[in-house]
């Protein structure tokens, strides 16, 4: 484990790439793809996807199991701050007690934007009852820090839409929220393509969290593999340090000690 690890609730992990297992197009492929990226943590929309809730079907954590991975539950699909609470409520029965959750509350069906009211209802619920929120959220710093203040312990605004593929379409607000957080800063939504990854980790993101852009890609298998390699990237060009911008040409090489 490197001095650069990500540590989430007290925990530490070796990649900064999270990634969804939705929209392959079987277990075989997502277990390929998961492998791919090097994620540590997988998240799983607990509505959408059998991990135990049906004895019956096909479980994921047949591919993709706890013993190896950081089973992440979500509530993708809840509108409401009650449906949310009650499906990370089974999310921890489900996965024997564990506490690290995901939540996310949309507005509406279009836009699949945060809900933000709902949210602040569900995180302050939840906090209160031993959950450790990673938080899906606007990118608005002040909504941002309210979540943090009542103990969240990542926050994850969003670069785009869901789904969309859009990228960082604000990164202004995102370096506002990564100014004033003490707790990770995880962009959620919108990441397209590694380019966009390595964007998100330049700024000064702690983390990268993408499901739709690998699911859908050709070659899932390859895009988790250079989503991998983008966010390894973005983070090493960030602790490196960008050279300042100039409004000017400046020669590359020296301009005394000429030889002709």
């Amino acid at each position: 484990m490197t001095q650069d690890s990500l540590i989430i609730a007290g925990k530490t992990y070796s990649s900064r790439l999270l990634v969804g297992s939705g929209k392959y197009v079987d277990l075989a492929q997502t277990k390929a793809a998961t492998e791919a990226s090097g994620a540590d943590i997988i998240t799983v929309a607990i509505r959408r996807v059998n991990i135990g809730q049906d004895p019956n079907a096909p479980s994921l954590l047949d591919v993709v199991p706890q013993s190896r991975y950081t089973i992440l539950p979500n509530t993708a699909g809840c509108y409401n701050a009650d449906d949310a609470i009650y499906t990370l409520q089974l999310g921890r029965e489900l996965l024997g007690g564990q506490n690290l959750v995901k939540l996310e509350v949309l507005g509406d069906e279009k836009t699949l934007f945060p809900n933000m009211p709902e949210t602040l209802k569900a995180a302050e619920i939840l906090v209160k009852d031993g959950f450790e929120v990673m938080v899906y959220c606007s990118d608005d710093p002040i909504q941002a820090k309210m979540l943090e203040d009542m103990g969240c312990v990542a926050i994850m605004p969003l670069a785009s839409l869901i789904g969309s593929g859009m990228g960082i379409l604000n990164p202004w607000n995102l370096s506002l929220i990564i100014e004033q957080t003490q707790v990770p800063v995880i962009v959620d939504a919108g990441v397209g393509t590694a380019s966009d990854a390595a964007i998100a980790m330049e700024l000064g993101c702690d983390g990268v969290l993408m499901n739709s852009a690998i699911a859908h890609a050709r070659d899932p298998v390859l895009m988790a593999q250079a989503m991998k390699w983008g966010v390894q990237a973005g983070r090493a060009a960030h602790l490196a340090g960008r050279m300042n911008k100039k409004f000017a040409g400046i020669a590359s090489s020296p301009l005394t000690g000429l030889v002709v």
